[in-house]
C-alpha cells in the first residue's frame, strides 16, 4: 500500500483504528457519488471537506455527509461570520496542503476551525479522504470527530 499521509499519521498518533481504501480516479470524476460507488458505501457515509472563508474569521472547513449540501447560512451562523463563501478552487493547497479531490479534514498544513456536521457521531463507518485523489479512510463516526476536534453542527440541507 501508497505512504502513509498526513491524515493517517494523526490517527496512528491518536491510535485511532482505521483502514485506506484505494481507487481508481478520473479529473472528472472526483464527485461523491463516483467515490462511494467506488468504495463500496452509500454517498452519506462519505464525508467531504470544504474549505470557506468567513468575512470575520477567514479561512475554515466544514466536513458534512456526501448526499446532503453545505448551508452557508447555518454555518455563518454557528462560525461567528455575517457570510461565508467557498474559496477558490485554485486556493485549495496553498491554503490546506491538499489538493481538490483529496482535502482531508486531518492533517492540514494549518489548524483551521472545523465544523462537522452533528450527525457524523452516530455513524459506525463513515469515509473521508485520505489526504490523496484516491485514497479514503474508514473510520467510525466518533472517531473522527475525536481526531478532527471540530465543532459539532448542523449545517447542512439535502441534495
Amino acid at each position: 500500500m501508497s505512504s502513509k499521509t498526513n491524515a493517517c499519521r494523526i490517527l496512528d498518533g491518536l491510535r485511532i483504528p482505521y483502514t485506506l481504501h484505494e481507487y481508481g480516479w478520473d479529473e472528472d470524476q472526483l464527485d461523491v457519488g463516483t467515490v462511494a460507488e467506488k468504495v463500496g458505501l452509500a454517498p452519506g457515509q462519505l464525508f467531504k471537506t470544504l474549505i470557506l472563508k468567513g468575512d470575520k474569521t477567514g479561512v475554515l472547513a466544514a466536513c458534512i455527509p456526501g448526499d446532503h449540501e453545505l448551508n452557508l447560512k447555518s454555518l455563518a451562523a454557528v462560525s461567528g461570520n455575517k457570510k461565508v463563501e467557498m474559496v477558490p478552487v485554485k486556493d485549495i493547497q496553498s491554503l490546506t496542503g491538499y489538493i481538490r479531490g483529496g482535502v482531508s479534514p486531518l492533517g492540514m498544513k494549518k489548524k483551521y476551525p472545523l465544523y462537522l456536521h452533528e450527525s457524523v457521531t452516530g455513524m459506525e463507518l463513515v469515509s473521508i479522504s485520505g489526504g490523496r485523489r484516491g485514497l479514503q479512510i474508514f473510520l467510525r463516526g466518533e472517531d473522527l470527530a475525536a481526531a478532527a476536534e471540530g465543532k459539532l453542527v448542523h449545517i447542512v440541507t439535502l441534495a
